[in-house]
């Protein structure tokens, strides 16, 4: 398949800018709001709004964008409007407003990386780039980003959290214009969205994707900490991490091939296998050796979840829908069941420590069912 290398570079440099600021985000954003002042549970709440808020505003503006058939242009929109709810945060005075910013922030951000998959998986199905490959660039920036970030917390200290949020979307905002049109029509009638939730297939994608990717929860929230009770230091934890990173950008690299030989319903189906043996063994050991060698998985309950959900999604809905399906995808897929995952990773940390991802290993063996389901009725027709 050849591949357009015009459309692709812009692509490429969309994904770079809009996961350069959650690179920053992540980490250090419940930094930034404990110097505010906030309390633990203050923090966690304002975070939680913010989850809350994405789960709600995505879709709209999914469909909104669908609707007008200008999806850079509302990617766009939506970027500079992040970038100056970013700066709200500055000016936040105390837990309920702060939570407010975050939340609006949230909100603002939340069609973004669907927006960008939703054009991506358009340009490669009329052969102007490889999904996999352009995709990956947004894991590398994420690296880059969360690098810079430390050096700049580190430095200059937490404040520089809403500068640095609003720098990304800045770049995004800029780089959005910037995206291919690729000529797709108007989204015609009310009600489409419902109907895809009507859909008893993108339903079982829901449940499938939701439930591998949500499994991450333990291991975002919890295994560094459970890592330092065993006596692993940060300077390891961080290698660890960055080995899953690594690997999953090894395997978006050869995206296609494999995606290809799979299909999309089987790349889900690897993605859920492969996180009932990583969440498991997790829970049995702090062995570092064993423990990187377990990241390694990260290429497939990650990214192979996430290709296959690509792939789902583009055979199911026809194109002018892709934005709409890309969102409630991201909101009532992954964003709802990790928002529910992470709540309940706390309190099985507390009780059960590292046992506790035995619970993600039982979540990837219910996504199982999805999956096999969606390959016994076959991925290519819709």
């Amino acid at each position: 398949m050849s591949t357009d290398s015009t459309a692709a570079r812009r692509l490429a440099l969309y994904y770079a800018a809009v996961f350069a600021g959650p690179g920053v985000t992540l980490p250090f954003l419940p930094a930034f709001l404990a110097l505010q002042g906030l309390a633990p549970s203050e923090v966690a709440a304002a975070l939680a709004a913010q989850q809350i808020a994405r789960l709600l505003s995505g879709p709209l503006i999914g469909r909104a964008a669908d609707g007008t058939g200008r999806r850079a242009l509302v990617a766009a929109l939506s970027a500079a409007a992040a970038a100056a709810s970013s700066l709200l945060l500055l000016a936040a005075p105390g837990p309920l407003t702060l939570a407010m910013a975050c939340a609006l922030t949230g909100a603002l951000a939340a069609p973004l990386v669907p927006l960008g998959d939703a054009l991506a998986l358009r340009a490669a199905s009329l052969g102007l780039c490889d999904f996999g490959r352009v995709r990956s660039i947004g894991s590398i920036s994420f690296i880059a980003g969360t690098l810079a970030g430390g050096v700049a917390v580190r430095h200059l200290g937490a404040g520089i959290v809403p500068w640095a949020m609003a720098a990304g979307y800045v770049a995004t905002s800029a780089s959005a214009l910037m995206l291919p049109g690729l000529g797709t029509a108007r989204a015609k009638g009310r009600g489409l969205g419902l109907g895809l939730l009507r859909n008893r297939r993108f339903l079982l994608l829901l449940l499938a994707s939701g439930l591998t990717q949500g499994s991450h929860a333990m291991h975002y929230g919890f295994s560094v900490l459970w890592w330092q009770r065993a006596g692993i230091g940060p300077d390891v934890s961080g290698v660890l991490w960055t080995v899953g990173v690594v690997a999953e950008i090894a395997l978006l690299m050869g995206a296609r091939d494999i995606a290809g030989r799979a299909g999309a319903a089987g790349l889900l189906a690897i993605g859920a296998a492969a996180g009932v043996l990583r969440w498991s063994v997790t829970a049995a050991t702090v062995e570092p050796w064993l423990l990187a060698s377990l990241q390694l998985l990260h290429a497939l309950t990650f990214g192979a979840t996430m290709l296959g959900a690509a792939g789902m999604i583009a055979r199911l809905v026809p194109p002018e829908l892709g934005a709409t399906a890309q969102t409630l995808h991201a909101a009532f897929g992954p964003g709802l069941a990790t928002m529910l995952l992470t709540a309940a990773s706390g309190p099985l940390y507390a009780r059960f420590g590292g046992l506790a991802f035995l619970a993600m290993a039982a979540a990837c063996a219910a996504a199982l069912i999805p999956a096999a389901l969606l390959a016994r009725r076959g991925d290519t027709s819709r």
